[in-house]
Parts: structure tokens; C-alpha cells; sequence
């Protein structure tokens, strides 16, 4: 009988986290989840408490465990990816860190963007930035995720792969209130705000992304990965996926030069490329034809 693989999970109890754990769970795996202690892992699963951002303490949180992957949920900047890189070398066969679509932020194509765009190691890292200032580190989202691929690429000794996930979607659990945003809107028939120039993103379900981490936790390839659904979509389209609910709502986009626009109304294209995960064997599905479920059972309408 084979062994059980051992998979501990940084952080990512919720949302596409937990479905990723539930996956890593039914497929036969010992898994632990590493948190701060604030909410427990589904069960079945082990619980390690500890700060990910103090090295002494996720030192002595995972004793003399050793594991055949680690996926971190929650790496946001190059310190913790040091600390994390420090801590693990010697102690797991992969690590799978789940970036983001935001590495591309200084990119601007009509094209789909491809990983080779942003080639972590030619990314500068500054250690030195305040990294630990909330603040800081939400402004500069995309930068520090960035590094963080970076200090993890440098080097032959760490097998590390990163997710650059597209803006994810679905489920009565999306907690973000993006797609909500436009329902009270167009529920109302009040404005929405989108750049003079809109452009256009790519997305991926909540069960996608979660089947996806699970896929890549058991690959073996190394680098970054983009993980999209195939085909982008434009704000309106996803009005028009929100307004099939409210027939009598209105859906009015109000161009602005300035200012705060709606959470998926971009001025600069975030169309990433999936060629290279379909070349090592996973499949995504096309953004259109799971929309509507998305949108319905975010909006608590599934039923409807």
C-alpha cells in the first residue's frame, strides 16, 4: 500500500484554501494546516498554530516534521518568502506558492500575457522596504509577491513553483462583495464606475483554482504557472451575468478620468496566457460557460 503523502498547507482556511485542503483530504493525504490559530482546519486535518512571519516560532511550531509538499496560501512578501525558504530547505521535496495575477501590474498587452513576462529572477529584492506595514504591503500587493517568487527562485536547492492566479470567482462564500457591488448597483440603477479605457481580465472559478493547487501540489515542474480560465471578460459582460438576476434593475457605466473605479474595471489589460499549464497537463474550463453559476451562487440565486 502506498504511503500517504504529507502535505502541510500555510494559511488559505477559506475560500479556495479550504476547498484546496477538502481535495488534498479525499485524495488520501495527511495534511496539517499552519495558522495563527484562528479558525480550525476541517476535520481530519492536523492544526499547527504559529506566526509564519516569526522564524523562531514556525521553527519550533513544526518541531522535526518533514513533508513531501508545502502550498502556501499566504506568502505576501520577499521576508517572509526568506524566512519560509530558510526554514524549509532540507525539510520538503516542493513548495508551491500561490501568486497572483497583480505580478503583471507594470505589464499592458492586448495579447495574453505569458510567464516569461515577469521572470522572478530578474526581480530586484529589497528586504529592507517596511514590509510589515499593512499599509505598505496592500499598496504594493503586486511588488511584493514579485519578490517573493524571486527569493524563492534564486538558487537550485529550493524546488518551488508559483500559481499566478486570475481574478477568482464563485461561490456563496466570496467574501470580497466584488461581484455584490454590482448587484446593489444595478438593483438601484446607480452608476458604475469604470476607466475611460476599460480593458479586459482573465478569471478562474473557486473550484478551479482549488482543483488546479491540488493538480500542482502532486506536479512536479518548477516556476511560475499561470492559472486562468480560458477567455477574458469585460465589466460589462460580467453586468450582464449580474443583471440576468434583476430584470428590472438598470445597468449604467459611468466613464471617469479619476478616482475610484468598480473592482473589475481595469485601465490596463490583465489577460494572462494558460498555454503552459495545458502543456503540462491541466485543463481549464472557458470563463463564459461557468459565469452565470458563479454569479448565481455568489448572489445566493443558485436556486432561482
Amino acid at each position: 500500500m502506498e504511503k500517504a503523502r504529507e502535505v502541510l498547507v500555510i494559511g488559505g482556511n477559506r475560500y479556495f484554501g479550504k476547498r484546496l485542503i477538502a481535495r488534498l483530504l479525499a485524495a488520501g493525504d495527511r495534511v496539517t494546516v499552519l495558522n495563527r490559530g484562528s479558525s480550525p482546519p476541517p476535520p481530519g486535518a492536523i492544526h499547527l498554530v504559529a506566526d509564519r512571519d516569526d522564524e523562531i516560532s514556525l521553527t519550533e511550531a513544526l518541531g522535526s516534521r518533514t513533508f513531501d509538499v508545502v502550498v502556501d496560501q499566504v506568502c505576501y512578501t520577499p521576508r517572509q518568502a526568506a524566512t519560509a525558504r530558510r526554514v524549509f530547505t532540507g525539510r520538503t521535496g516542493r513548495y508551491v506558492m500561490t501568486s497572483t495575477v497583480e505580478v503583471y501590474e507594470y505589464e499592458d498587452s492586448a495579447a495574453l500575457v505569458g510567464e516569461e513576462a515577469v521572470d522572478p529572477l530578474t526581480v530586484p529584492v529589497d528586504l529592507e522596504l517596511p514590509w510589515e506595514d499593512p499599509e505598505f504591503q496592500e499598496a504594493h500587493y503586486g511588488e511584493g509577491k514579485r519578490q517573493a517568487e524571486a527569493v524563492f527562485a534564486a538558487g537550485p536547492d529550493f524546488p518551488y513553483a508559483s500559481v499566478r492566479v486570475a481574478h477568482v470567482l464563485g461561490g456563496a462564500d466570496d467574501f470580497t462583495g466584488r461581484l455584490q457591488h454590482y448587484a446593489d448597483r444595478i438593483r438601484t440603477g446607480e452608476p458604475i464606475a469604470v476607466p475611460v479605457v476599460n480593458r479586459p481580465a482573465t478569471y478562474v472559478h473557486v473550484e478551479e483554482i482549488a482543483d488546479f493547487l491540488a493538480w500542482a501540489a502532486g506536479a512536479d515542474f518548477t516556476g511560475p504557472v499561470n492559472a486562468a480560465s480560458d477567455g477574458v471578460l469585460t465589466t460589462e459582460e460580467l453586468c450582464e451575468a449580474v443583471a440576468a438576476h434583476f430584470p428590472d434593475g438598470k445597468t449604467v457605466l459611468h466613464p471617469v478620468e479619476v478616482g475610484e473605479v468598480s473592482p473589475f474595471s481595469f485601465a490596463r489589460s490583465y489577460g494572462m496566457d494558460n498555454s503552459r499549464a495545458a502543456r503540462l497537463g491541466f485543463t481549464f474550463g472557458d470563463v463564459r460557460r461557468w459565469l452565470p453559476r458563479a454569479v448565481a451562487d455568489t448572489l445566493g440565486k443558485g436556486g432561482n
